[in-house]
């Protein structure tokens, strides 16, 4: 046994929590330790999304902050 089949995953389709490899990987989220970090798996990708969001935000403004002029 892998050590992901002891692991809790998310099913993006279903909405439901899994033990183990149950779901075809296109639908689980995870590795998660406990089935309740597995459930607040959408929530958590919110958070990443937006966290990645404002970092490209950041990265696509640093040449304008960092013109020639200096300013």
């Amino acid at each position: 046994m892998s050590s992901d089949e002891k692991k809790y995953w998310y099913n993006s389709r279903t909405g439901e929590v899994e033990h183990g490899l149950v779901s075809p990987a296109v639908d689980r989220i995870g590795p998660f330790d406990t089935s309740e970090e597995a459930a607040r798996a959408p929530e958590k990708l919110k958070e990443r999304s937006a966290a990645w969001a404002e970092e490209e935000a950041i990265e696509e403004d640093w040449p304008r902050a960092t013109d020639a002029s200096g300013k």
